[in-house]
C-alpha cells in the first residue's frame, strides 16, 4: 500500500476516535471552507472569485498568517465571511507536547480575534489530525472541532478542472469542502488553481439548489 493510502487510512481511523464536525445541518446549504491563510499570493484571488459568484465561506486562518499579512485578516470578515481558526504554526500536532499543542491554539485564537475583529467559533487542525489534547484544547477555549466531508486535493499540483471535478463529486447537502487560499505549506506552487476552480464549483451548487454559506450560518 501506498504511504498517501496509509495515512489515508489513519486519518480515517483517528476521525472516528476523535469525532468533529465534517457535516454543516442547514437544508439545502453546503460549506466552501479554506485553510492556510491568509495569504497576499493565494487570498485576494480567491476573495475575488467568491465575490464574482455571489459566494461567502469559512477561511481557517494561521496566527502567524495573520501576523505577516493582518489587513488581510480583516479584509475576510470586511468582505462578508467568516474567519475560524487553523493554530497558530501549521504543525502537525503528533510531533508537539500536550502543553505546546494548547498553547499554538490559544495563541493563533488571541492573535485572530485580534487581527479579524472576530473570536473564532470553529477549530480545524493542520493536515486533519486532531490528538487528544488537541480536541481537549477546543474543548476549553470554547471552539467547535471541525474536519470536512468533501475536498479538491488542491493543496497537490492539480489543475483548477480537476479541482472542481473532484469537488463537485461530492457536493451535497450539508458538504464541508476544504479548500486552500495559500500554497505556503503544500507541494504546489500557487493557488491560481482554486481561484480558478471557483466558478465551476458555484455552477454546480447552483444546478444541484444548494447555497454555498458560511458554516456557522449553514449550521442553521
Amino acid at each position: 500500500m501506498s504511504p498517501s493510502f496509509l495515512r489515508e487510512l489513519e486519518r480515517q481511523e483517528r476521525w472516528r476516535a476523535l469525532p468533529s464536525r465534517e457535516r454543516a445541518g442547514r437544508p439545502n446549504t453546503a460549506v466552501l471552507s479554506f485553510d492556510d491563510g491568509p495569504d497576499p499570493e493565494g487570498t485576494p484571488a480567491v476573495l475575488d472569485a467568491l465575490e464574482a459568484e455571489g459566494v461567502r465561506a469559512t477561511f481557517f486562518v494561521l496566527g502567524e498568517q495573520l501576523l505577516a499579512n493582518p489587513r488581510l485578516g480583516r479584509t475576510l470578515t470586511e468582505r462578508g465571511h467568516e474567519v475560524a481558526l487553523h493554530g497558530h504554526r501549521h504543525e502537525p500536532h503528533d510531533d508537539l507536547r500536550p502543553q505546546a499543542v494548547r498553547d499554538d491554539i490559544a495563541r493563533g485564537l488571541g492573535t485572530a480575534e485580534v487581527a479579524c475583529g472576530r473570536r473564532p467559533r470553529f477549530y480545524r487542525p493542520p493536515y486533519g489530525f486532531f490528538t487528544g489534547p488537541s480536541h481537549a484544547a477546543c474543548a476549553d477555549l470554547g471552539l467547535e472541532p471541525v474536519l470536512w466531508s468533501a475536498w479538491g486535493l488542491d493543496w497537490e499540483e492539480v489543475p483548477a478542472s480537476r479541482i472542481a471535478e473532484l469537488v463537485v463529486r461530492d457536493l451535497a447537502e450539508g458538504a464541508i469542502v476544504l479548500l486552500h487560499d495559500s500554497a505556503r505549506y503544500a507541494p504546489r506552487a500557487d493557488v491560481r488553481p482554486t481561484a480558478e476552480a471557483i466558478p465551476a464549483i458555484a455552477a454546480a451548487a447552483r444546478e444541484a439548489g444548494l447555497e454555498l454559506l458560511p458554516l456557522g450560518e449553514a449550521l442553521g
